[in-house]
């Protein structure tokens, strides 16, 4: 949920004066150039800027009441990033593109958040690292993966695609189910552990027209409008990001595209944050709306697939998002059910 301040009922002068006012602090002006890069948690802001975490959630508490801020909990976690809604994200924006970047205290800032940036990273890549050879068995501990598979392929249909990117691709598993559908597939991953898996899973199956590479989701080694299919399977709950890693494949999907996305529901099982790194506890249908629409992508369908009955209260729920550019021709949206909906709430 967003942070809501004393903002409802005002006029937009009000508004604008109140964020002004807000905003007018040496380390509010801070907060808002961190938090313009990504959502960070209260942790991570006491760290980059050192002081003390009542006094940063004060700041925090001032900014989002002014509406410069968004706020959403997630769990234990309550992550904060820059607001882009209405005056007051217009503002927000506006004081951080004035704010002098390469004063040495917000350089000093800078660093350090490239140090907790590294510091995920670190944690993420010691995971996979620990657990490659076994990822297909965590990722499907909860959902059984047959039947997220086949919801796939259905989403996907049977029509024939010439090229495919697979993000986050892991053990090159989608590269695998697909490998009929494409003439050409490639795989996206960070991790070099998990690479050297897909790579020795796509030559067990002699995929010659698949590969694997090295890259980074948020900056692609392709062209614009490259792919006529991207898949990101399981991947958006790690990221500090999302958002931003959505409009990057959005950038080198066809315009006439598809972009199918795969991820868990909301929930409260905080040891896949703890254990696991998982950076999010799920996706909302809500806010996978409002990030494809900055993407400026559109869903057409959704699907839910909730847990076994044996899974218990910690079983997870899998959502299904397609996806597609502004030409792609599509039917009206639908539920899993098959009544045309605009939005579903995951």
């Amino acid at each position: 949920m967003f942070c809501s301040g004393f903002v409802a009922g005002m006029s937009d002068l009000e508004i604008l004066l109140a964020g002004l006012r807000a905003a007018g602090e040496r380390t509010r002006l801070r907060l808002l150039f961190l938090l313009s890069h990504g959502e960070l948690n209260v942790k991570e802001l006491t760290q980059i800027l050192g002081q003390s975490q009542p006094r940063i959630s004060r700041h925090l508490k001032l900014l989002c009441e002014a509406g410069l801020l968004e706020r959403h909990r997630e769990g234990s976690w309550v992550l904060f990033r820059l607001s882009d809604a209405g005056v007051p994200g217009a503002l927000s924006r506006l004081v951080v593109d004035m704010t002098p970047s390469n004063s040495a205290e917000i350089q000093r800032d800078l660093r350090r958040l490239d140090d907790v940036r590294k510091e995920r990273e670190a944690s993420a890549s010691e995971y996979f690292r620990q657990n490659a050879g076994s990822w297909d068995t965590i990722r499907s501990l909860h959902v059984a993966e047959e039947e997220v598979e086949r919801a796939i392929l259905a989403a996907c249909g049977g029509g024939h695609v010439r090229s495919l990117l697979d993000l986050g691709t892991g053990t090159g598993r989608l590269l695998e189910l697909l490998e009929d559908r494409i003439d050409q597939g490639i795989g996206i991953d960070t991790s070099h552990a998990m690479l050297a898996i897909a790579r020795s899973n796509l030559q067990r199956r002699q995929l010659a027209h698949c590969q694997v590479r090295h890259g980074d989701l948020f900056n692609l080694p392709y062209d614009n409008s490259s792919f006529d299919l991207i898949t990101v399977h399981q991947v958006l709950h790690y990221l500090n990001d999302p958002e931003r890693a959505l409009q990057e494949a959005a950038r080198v999907l066809k315009a006439d595209g598809r972009m199918l996305i795969v991820d868990f529901a909301p929930h409260e099982v905080e040891f896949l944050r703890d254990k696991h790194a998982h950076r999010r506890l799920g996706i909302g249908d809500i806010q996978m709306q409002s990030w494809l629409t900055k993407a400026g992508l559109t869903s057409n369908q959704h699907r839910m697939l909730p847990p076994s009955d044996g899974e218990g209260e910690d079983g997870l729920t899998v959502s299904i998002w397609m996806a597609h550019g502004p030409e792609h021709t599509s039917p009206t949206r639908r539920t899993e059910s098959g009544t045309t909906q605009g939005a579903i709430e995951g």
